[in-house]
């Protein structure tokens, strides 16, 4: 069973990431948004193309973000390492703030691998756009 891509969870998941709260992107997008607008449009499973792109463009981020991040992939990799990780206190007796520390750590170097892909991605884009 192929899964599906939750693109209103993905657009508040990078809003979110940039600290950009809900009424901040409403008033970028325009006059006809507003915060629950951008509430409920974080609700939707798809999105429209232009929608995407516009505000892919206030979030300086690329639409293949929005697209293709698989948030339940991301999840599923965490929670695994986690349970890996709380069974690893109890079994192994670690101290456990060590491995709260530790799970901080590995969340943080997540963000910095999507972050830092955000940035190739956009690297690409802009190389892609000069050469036209």
């Amino acid at each position: 069973m192929e899964q599906k891509i939750h693109q209103g969870r993905n657009v508040k998941r990078f809003r979110e990431m940039l600290g950009i709260k809900q009424e901040a992107l409403a008033l970028d997008l325009g006059d006809d948004w507003s915060q629950k607008k951008i509430s409920l449009l974080e609700q939707k499973e798809t999105i429209e193309d232009p929608l995407l792109q516009k505000i892919s463009e206030v979030l300086k981020i690329p639409v293949e973000a929005f697209q293709n991040f698989d948030e339940e992939q991301a999840v599923n990799i965490i929670a695994s390492n986690f349970h890996d990780n709380a069974t690893g206190v109890i079994v192994n007796n670690y101290n456990p703030i060590d491995k709260i520390i530790q799970l901080h750590e590995e969340k943080i170097a997540l963000y910095e691998r999507m972050l830092k892909e955000k940035d190739d991605m956009m690297t690409r884009l802009e190389e892609l756009i000069k050469s036209k």
